[in-house]
């Protein structure tokens, strides 16, 4: 039982941990910015980035990229959000299929006009008939 482990020397870091850490931060900084600008001047929806989720709003919470569209704020935003239940804080990348579509489909019904709905789908065949 005198069994030893050797392990492989790990290849040598191109610099320092913290600034990887850094460097890594800063680019999702940058690339966040760039996708709340892009949701403001209207030429991204939520709604694609939701069903979407790009790299960079994966930890991003809902709240942050819902408050990025214009005329959005924090009180619109949590009424918006009381719809469902969902936290305020909630990450895009931790959201499950069903609410991603769910919110999805609320936020095309508000950029048409109409009034939010838990259940989009019933509203649809309501108004159809």
């Amino acid at each position: 039982m005198n069994a030893t482990a050797t392990a492989a020397p790990a290849p040598a870091p191109a610099g320092p941990q913290y600034m990887r850490a850094l460097e890594r931060a800063n680019k999702v900084r940058l690339a966040r910015a760039e996708l709340k600008r892009r949701v403001a001047i209207g030429e991204l929806h939520v709604a694609e980035v939701i069903l979407e989720c790009p790299w960079e709003a994966e930890s991003m919470a809902v709240a942050d990229l819902l408050m990025s569209q214009r005329r959005w704020g924090q009180t619109r935003c949590r009424k918006f959000l009381s719809q469902v239940p969902m936290s305020e804080k909630k990450t895009v990348g931790s959201m499950t299929e069903r609410q991603r579509r769910t919110l999805a489909a609320m936020l095309t019904a508000v950029h048409r006009g109409r009034a939010w709905s838990a259940t989009p789908w019933l509203t649809d065949s309501l108004t159809r008939a």
